[in-house]
Order: C-alpha cells, then sequence, then structure tokens
C-alpha cells in the first residue's frame, strides 16, 4: 500500500498550491498529489482562451516548471482518478484497485463540466471544457474543417469559446435560456454590453431560447434542433452551463455537503482529517453575508489552499479573501472584484461606447462589487473600496474623472 503524510487529491490549482503553501510552510513529511491529468499542475482558464487560440503553447501554462515537484519533494501520481475515501482506515481507493493511506487529507478536485441533459448530448463533437484532452479534441475538430459550432449556455466560459471560435473564423451560434448573458453573475449593463460585442463581431447570439435536443449522423453531432423546431447545423458543441462538483468519494463516506462539500473557516470537511478546497469546497463567505456559497476561481482554489496549509501546521488563520474574477474576450479584459450577490443599486462608471468602463455594485449603500472592462485603475483601486464595504454616494462614484483611491 501506499502511503503519504499528506495526499492532495486533485493537481489543478488548488492542489498544486496545496503543496507549494505546505513547503513554503516548513512541513517536511511525504506529500503525494493525484491527479485526473496526465500533465503535471497547469493553469486552466487559458484552456478557454490562449492555448483554444493557439497565442500559447502548453508548456507556458505549467504552473511550475514539471522538475519543480520533484526537487520540492512532491510526488506525483498522474492519471488516477480516486473512488472511495475510508475516513476510518485514513486510506483512498483508486479506480485501477490500489490503495493509499494518508495522515492527512486535502480534497482539491474541482468539477467536471455539467452534462447536456438531453438527446444527443453523447454524440462525438460535443465538448466540456475542463482539461487539455477537451480541448485538444476541439482544436483537433477544427483543424479537421469544423467550421459551424454551437455553444451553449452564455457565462463565461461560453462567451471565452464564442470570441475565440470566433477570431479563428468559425460561424458561432451562441444560445442561452436565459434573457440574458452571464445572467448569474453580472448586472444589465454589464449583460448589454457583452451581447453586442459579441453581436457586432459576428456571434449569432440567440437569447431566451430552448434547446430540444441535439441532432447526429452516424454517432456524430450534426445540429442543435430548438423546441421551435429549427434545426442550427453544427460541426461542433461547446457546452458551458457550469460544472458538478467532484465530490462523490466524499459524501457517500459521510462527508456533510448538498452543493459540493461544507467545509468550516479553516477548510476542514466534517470528517477527521480532511480538508476541502477550491471550486469543490462550499463555505460561508463573508463577501456574500455569510451565505454558504462555491466560489469557482483560482483565487478561491490559491487562498483555501494557503488557509488548509497553515492550519495543518497550527496556524488557524480563518479563511477571508476578497473574491477576484476575470474573463478575456476578444481585446476586453473583464476584472471582477467582490460579489454582486443581491445588490440592491448599479452606478455606471465612464461609457460602454468607449468600450473602458466600470459597474459598481452597492448594496444597503455599500460596495460589494466592481465589475471593470478595461479599466485597470478602477479595479485596482476599487478593491478597497469592496473590502471596507465603503459607502459612497452614488454620483461622486458616477465621476469617472475623480479616482476612486480619493474617496476611500
Amino acid at each position: 500500500m501506499d502511503k503519504a503524510d499528506i495526499v492532495i487529491v486533485g493537481a489543478g490549482h488548488g492542489g498544486a498550491q496545496a503543496a507549494i503553501a505546505l513547503r513554503q510552510n516548513k512541513f517536511e513529511g511525504s506529500i503525494l498529489m493525484i491527479g485526473r491529468d496526465s500533465e503535471p499542475p497547469y493553469e486552466r482558464p487559458p484552456l478557454s482562451k490562449e492555448y483554444l487560440a493557439r497565442d500559447k503553447e502548453f508548456e507556458r501554462i505549467y504552473i511550475r516548471p514539471p522538475q519543480f515537484w520533484a526537487d520540492k519533494g512532491v510526488d506525483l501520481r498522474l492519471g488516477a482518478t480516486v473512488t472511495a475515501v475510508d475516513p476510518a482506515a485514513h486510506t483512498l481507493t483508486l479506480a485501477d484497485g490500489g490503495t493509499v493511506e494518508y495522515g492527512k487529507l486535502i480534497w482539491a478536485a474541482g468539477g467536471d463540466p455539467r452534462r447536456l441533459p438531453l438527446p444527443g448530448g453523447d454524440l462525438a463533437g460535443v465538448h466540456g471544457v475542463r482539461d487539455r484532452a477537451d480541448v485538444d479534441r476541439m482544436m483537433a475538430e477544427l483543424d479537421g474543417g469544423a467550421k459551424n459550432i454551437v455553444v451553449i449556455g452564455g457565462g463565461y466560459i461560453g462567451l471565452e469559446a464564442a470570441a475565440v471560435l470566433t477570431k479563428l473564423g468559425c460561424h458561432v451560434t451562441l444560445l442561452e435560456a436565459l434573457p440574458r448573458v452571464l445572467a448569474r453573475v453580472a448586472g444589465e449593463q454589464l449583460s448589454e454590453f457583452y451581447q453586442n460585442e459579441h453581436l457586432a463581431k459576428g456571434v449569432d447570439l440567440r437569447l431566451e431560447v430552448a434547446l430540444d435536443s441535439l441532432e447526429g449522423k452516424d454517432g456524430r453531432v450534426t445540429g442543435a434542433r430548438l423546441a421551435s423546431g429549427e434545426v442550427i447545423p453544427a460541426d461542433m458543441v461547446v457546452v458551458g452551463i457550469g460544472i458538478v462538483p467532484a465530490v462523490a468519494p466524499l459524501i457517500t463516506a459521510g462527508a456533510a455537503g448538498a452543493n459540493g462539500v461544507d467545509v468550516d473557516e479553516f477548510c476542514r470537511t466534517s470528517l477527521p482529517d480532511i480538508y476541502a478546497i477550491g471550486d469543490c469546497a462550499a463555505h460561508a463567505n463573508a463577501f456574500a453575508g455569510n451565505a454558504v456559497i462555491r466560489l469557482e476561481s483560482v483565487q478561491n482554489a490559491n487562498d483555501m489552499a494557503n488557509t488548509a496549509a497553515k492550519h495543518i501546521m497550527g496556524d488557524a488563520q480563518p479563511y477571508h479573501a476578497l473574491p477576484w474574477f476575470w474573463s478575456n474576450q476578444f481585446d476586453l479584459k473583464l476584472q471582477t472584484a467582490g460579489l454582486s450577490i443581491g445588490h440592491d443599486q448599479t452606478v455606471l462608471r465612464g461609457d460602454p461606447a468607449t468600450r473602458s468602463f466600470s459597474v459598481v455594485y452597492l448594496k444597503g449603500g455599500k460596495i460589494i462589487a466592481l465589475d471593470c472592462v478595461n479599466a485597470m485603475k478602477d479595479y485596482v483601486q476599487g478593491r478597497k473600496l469592496v473590502e471596507a464595504g465603503a459607502a459612497i454616494a452614488p454620483d461622486l462614484l458616477a465621476d469617472a474623472a475623480t479616482p476612486l483611491k480619493d474617496m476611500v
């Protein structure tokens, strides 16, 4: 039986940072990282952006050079899947039948792209975006002549994929069931701006559409049938409708959790000696009014990893980190600070027509979040206002000529 003092399940951002943070905090025991991917830890956000666009070679998105892990005494078991956890015996069972014993366990398995629950969802040519293999398959189909692309879902993954595929010369149709894109994460002003940008670049954007099924021939997708009866030709379909947290072995073992696995302020699950971090960890977040949420972001994965590593080393520092996100679409860089959940007022700062502006979100008169489009200064300076929960008059916030730092 293999064994390690600390086993990390997941080789993405959270898992990689957990190993790094343990060594930075002087942990000298053995560390084993188990990952489903066949590659050493690499960045995930570029997959739907620079990597798909072929602007960045894969070797440039490694989180650390492959040799780094051996140099730091971190053993990697790649291409392996954990199927069961025995919290009493402190063991893991792998899909190949192997068993691994742990002293402490950090679960950083992330999630899997939510599959399309419709007829045809399993046809060849239908893709989610989770790992390098997913995107490599998409790129091979593009090289093979795929031109008509249907993207399902108007969230960040869908919009980023639509932008890249349009840039590559494809005819892209984006289908969103809700009345606007980014409806779950942003206000109407930002949604309208991005809708207009995609339309201007040639994306066939369809809102409030119901998808009936995917059609195929010889096992490969050929079209998307709408509830209206219209069939949109499709050489390839990209599905971006969220993720399913990869926590089944923990829940089966008795861990508390519904949407993901529940963790406390130190990222501990309800099972002894088991921590969970990143996309799959449901936690009470101070920037969401202490609502229990999951955050799907690199920031959250890294900060939770640091919290867990420090707690293991006896430095109990509760997780409290300002959420931040980014999205690259066409020549637009969106940077978000805070969570706009439950906002009751928005303030537009700047003119969207200039393609550089910010939307400030308030709740009860206090700033809770900012969306900044090509507005780096607003983002950098506005973070402090979100962290402070600053109460600033809307007319002053709307004055783009006054730097946000002058409002602290």
